[in-house]
């Protein structure tokens, strides 16, 4: 009995032995690759090889013009398929990224500048011997099981609307995309992310799940976003209120899918408690009328929109089409008589933004009117 004990102990040794000794060598082929992408400006400060995976740990991104520092990532471990180095092909299993810290921004003339790391000259022939490509020329397949990015957080400043500012924060992101291929081929790719959005005074909650084709750039998602702060959008809506909105939050839900570069958004968006001076307008409404009009509400209205439109048109701006669908919705859900000037705003809004834009300033004209009137 004590003979086969020692034989199962020497079976055993030599089984985890050539477990772990297939997992050095298949970290051992992820490390150049990884390495390859470290160019200018992308510092990693220190590799190492686990058992089961790669660790390369803190991870930074810094302009090489600006000295901007875009980018920081506590540690990035890849997980690889023990066997598939020996087949020729590269499968991992997860790619895990912790506590990554992203920072961009739009500049005044709309270009977005971020942690967008310069891609090498292409037919340069450096890199990674045998890179891309297997023995007898095919191409090297790339699977990854999936992405899953934990603790995220993103900075986003706005410098198109005036003074730099940060507007959007996003805290205690978990990221997961599934089903990654390279080459790229046509296939959804199952997504889910969840997180908060800092505001002044509250913290809101976003959530969507879907999928993206990653070739065709195809989507559809879920998107639920519950109780962000109002102002934290102010920039985005200034040009169409000049009533101070000093506090209030905003629930809204909505299906997104793109396809072909043509997108369709149903939902409904929800304003709770929103709060303002009583000097000013709001989408063109005396600000005073509004305030009463929440008032007969309970200061709690919920409205329908639908956006639609081809993102490829140079006449097509989402920002403004999604800010004209969701003012007029919410007028008709205040029961404002917009279809009084129906005429004018139905047929412009069949000319896009600008036309319903148009018919939304009529229904100023109206109010001012009225006032006059009284």
């Amino acid at each position: 009995m004590k003979k086969w004990f020692i034989i199962g102990g020497i079976i055993a040794v030599l089984l985890i032995g050539g477990y772990f000794v297939l997992s050095y060598y298949a970290v051992k082929f992820l490390e150049p690759r990884l390495q390859r992408v470290t160019g200018p400006g992308l510092t990693v400060d220190r590799v190492e090889i686990k058992p089961t995976y790669l660790s390369a740990q803190k991870i930074e991104y810094e302009d090489p013009q600006s000295r901007q520092k875009f980018l920081q990532i506590e540690e990035v471990r890849v997980y690889p398929n023990l066997l598939s180095f020996l087949k020729g092909n590269l499968k991992i299993r997860e790619l895990l990224i912790l506590r990554p810290s992203f920072f961009f921004y739009r500049s005044r003339g709309g270009a977005f500048v971020g942690p967008w790391l310069p891609m090498e000259e292409r037919g340069s022939g450096q890199g990674v011997p045998g890179e891309g490509k297997k023995a007898g020329g095919e191409s090297l397949s790339v699977e990854i099981d999936r992405i899953h990015v934990e603790k995220g957080s993103v900075d986003f400043e706005d410098q198109k609307y005036g003074k730099p500012q940060p507007i959007i924060h996003l805290r205690d992101l978990d990221l997961k995309i599934e089903n990654i291929r390279y080459p790229m081929v046509s296939s959804p790719s199952p997504l889910e992310l969840k997180g908060k959005m800092e505001g002044r005074m509250r913290e809101g909650e976003i959530e969507a799940k879907g999928w993206i084709d990653l070739q065709t750039t195809d989507f559809e998602s879920v998107l639920k976003v519950q109780g962000v702060e109002v102002k934290t959008f102010e920039p985005y809506y200034r040009k169409r209120v000049s009533a101070e909105i000093e506090s209030g939050a905003i629930n809204l839900e909505t299906k997104i899918v793109v396809r072909q570069k043509r997108i369709d958004a149903p939902g409904y968006i929800e304003l709770i408690d929103l709060r303002m001076k009583e000097e000013g307008t709001v989408f063109w409404i005396p600000a005073k009328t509004l305030v009463s009009l929440l008032k007969d509400k309970g200061n709690r209205i919920k409205a329908q929109f639908h956006v639609k439109g081809d993102i490829n048109d140079p006449q097509f701006d989402l920002q403004e089409t999604v800010l004209n669908r969701v003012a007029f919705s919410l007028m008709e859900a205040l029961g404002i008589p917009i279809k009084g000037v129906g005429e004018t705003i139905l047929g412009g809004a069949g000319k896009g933004a600008e036309g319903l834009a148009e018919g939304l300033k009529s229904i100023g004209e109206m109010f001012r009117k009225k006032e006059k009137k009284k």
